[in-house]
């Protein structure tokens, strides 16, 4: 079982549903790519075919994904920290950066256009904020040393 937001899960189901649509396409490209002739010189055949192999396989990996997840309501639980679902506003030590990471399942990480990075529950980062609260120094463990971050604020 993994953790997802709702988010998230519209994201994979809208994904899954493009597959469905494009599937039959690819079927198409093969058959028409087969009636061509010789197959073993024939190279849109073999791009056809790892195509159909790529689509089908994402589709597979997808379906297994929306089985397994639980969707999280990230409002219905606890504000007192940081918390699944939680987006938070953090600074790095010593910089001027500071940076808004919302906490998700490791199945939905996908780019978004707002500013927002979306980081895994399982990622190094993910894990050191949870359970954290506003003023709390998180240190993050990195090949090249210690990161440190301070939460300055958080939301469901």
């Amino acid at each position: 079982m993994s953790y997802i937001t709702k988010e998230g899960m519209q994201y994979l189901q809208k994904r899954l549903k493009y597959l469905m649509e494009e599937r039959p396409k690819v079927i198409d490209q093969v058959a028409e790519a087969r009636d061509l002739g010789d197959l073993s010189e024939n190279a849109e055949y073999h791009a056809a075919r790892e195509k159909q192999r790529y689509i089908d396989s994402e589709f597979d990996d997808l379906k297994k994904k929306i089985g397994a997840a639980q969707v999280i309501d990230p409002a219905t639980l606890p504000k007192d920290s940081v918390r699944f679902g939680f987006t938070v506003k953090i600074q790095k030590e010593g910089s001027s950066d500071i940076s808004h990471h919302r906490i998700v399942g490791i199945d939905e990480i996908y780019q978004r256009d707002d500013g927002i990075i979306l980081t895994s529950i399982a990622s190094p980062l993910g894990k050191a904020l949870l359970g954290k609260k506003t003023g709390d120094l998180v240190v993050v463990k990195a090949p090249k040393g210690d990161i440190k971050y301070r939460i300055l604020d958080f939301e469901s």
